[in-house]
């Protein structure tokens, strides 16, 4: 989309943008926060194009992770437990929680919930709404750490904003790093955190440069690339 077809605000923005330069993580955080401002609180989204092959089991990275500041937004998360698990994840901060009859209630097409976190046990329950939960990105898995005995652990986590991530075709990730209306040292410490948790990750098969591409935006403003570590 051409700039002339963006929005006033989107086109101010990007005239304080050097295009081809590639921005320190705290330059890249107060360009970002000079950017005219929405009306609602906006999304800092990261964008991470790494140097890998997703087409390759090892190389194609997933997994969850949470941000020392959070994202700013709560999520509502359902336990597949039971007994005094299931009122523990209640306590804990889950919207709902069972075994059967969570799974049934799912089935007949109730889906008020963002993040679904079970323990081993039940898995003879959820493993029957793949076809539901699967194409919505719900269905709990142990990579992601919504598979665990430490049910109430995750359930805190995710309500939380605990973040599960996997590249997409293209070899990149997308994940959101909070608020615009966090100041700017928290943003940088969720960055840093994200970017060192990547480099943990990195696949073996991996030579050379890892980490090609990072770019920051706000849901309405223009992306700036950060300088890259490797």
């Amino acid at each position: 989309m051409g700039n002339r077809f963006r929005g006033k605000k989107y086109r101010e923005g990007i005239k304080k943008v050097d295009g081809g330069k590639r921005y320190s993580v705290p330059e890249a955080m107060d360009l970002l926060s000079k950017f005219p401002k929405a009306k609602f609180d906006e999304t800092v989204n990261l964008a991470v194009k790494l140097n890998i092959d997703p087409r390759k089991a090892d190389q194609n990275l997933r997994g969850a992770i949470a941000l020392p500041h959070g994202t700013g937004k709560q999520a509502r998360v359902v336990a597949f437990c039971e007994g005094e698990l299931a009122e523990q994840a209640l306590a804990a901060g889950a919207t709902a929680a069972g075994g059967a009859e969570l799974a049934k209630k799912i089935e007949e097409g109730w889906l008020d919930f963002d993040k679904a976190v079970a323990h081993p046990s039940q898995m003879r329950h959820v493993g029957k709404l793949g076809k539901v939960l699967g194409p919505k990105g719900l269905m709990p898995t142990p990579k992601a750490g919504t598979v665990t005995e430490d049910v109430v652990g995750a359930v805190k986590e995710f309500a939380a904003g605990k973040l599960e991530f996997r590249t997409d075709p293209g070899g990149n990730i997308h994940m959101p790093l909070g608020k615009r209306s966090f100041d700017n040292q928290k943003l940088v410490e969720n960055l840093e955190h994200v970017l060192t948790h990547l480099k943990t990750i990195r696949p073996q098969a991996v030579k050379g440069i890892y980490i090609e591409k990072i770019s920051l935006s706000g849901t309405m403003t223009p992306g700036v690339l950060v300088a890259v570590e490797q």
